[in-house]
């Protein structure tokens, strides 16, 4: 049974906290970029951005990674398919910007990481900052984020569920015990 830690209202609360720490840890929001890892990272970066427009009047281009062929358990010759694997979309040059790279969950690290691979196959950004909505702990790798929505303690037997209105239809995040 799921139980909810984070209901729709909580979300735009969390978000909107998240927006104003990267306003004043980064002294404005000249040269930053927002890029989101597929799916729901993408869609986070997207509300981030959208509410630093209401409160700076600012524009910041958002991008997105798919991460798919950087991950560390991928191996091509395991694939019986071509897996759906969408390139990166960055609308502007990464090379001397300030990356906000963003993911709904952050867990063991290997995401993040991958995702860091393919930026620098991009370009090379001044500085890349990380923003999570949850942390769960059990990191694997030295990834530690610069924004957290919110620390989720959580055991190796539980699962974390971030459903975002623009995929899932609402706004939620659930942890939920897995069966064996």
């Amino acid at each position: 049974m799921a139980r909810e830690i984070i209901d729709a209202m909580t979300m735009r609360r969390v978000l909107t906290r998240i927006t104003y720490e990267i306003i004043e840890k980064n002294k404005g929001v000249d040269n930053l970029v927002f890029v989101g890892i597929k799916t729901r990272g993408i869609y986070i970066a997207q509300r981030l951005a959208t509410r630093l427009a209401q409160l700076e009047n600012i524009e910041v281009p958002v991008g997105s990674l798919d991460i798919t062929l950087y991950r560390d358990d991928y191996h091509a010759a395991s694939v019986t398919a071509d897996p759906d694997v969408k390139a990166a979309d960055i609308p502007v040059d990464i090379t001397g910007k300030h990356i906000i790279l963003i993911d709904d969950v952050l867990f063991t690290g290997r995401t993040v990481r991958a995702a860091l691979d393919e930026l620098m196959d991009l370009g090379r950004p001044a500085k890349i900052s990380l923003a999570v909505l949850v942390d769960r702990g059990h990191r694997e790798l030295p990834i530690r984020p610069d924004f957290i929505g919110k620390n989720i303690p959580t055991s190796l037997d539980e699962q974390v569920h971030v459903e975002v209105s623009e995929v899932d239809g609402h706004d939620s995040v659930t942890i939920e015990k897995l069966t064996k």
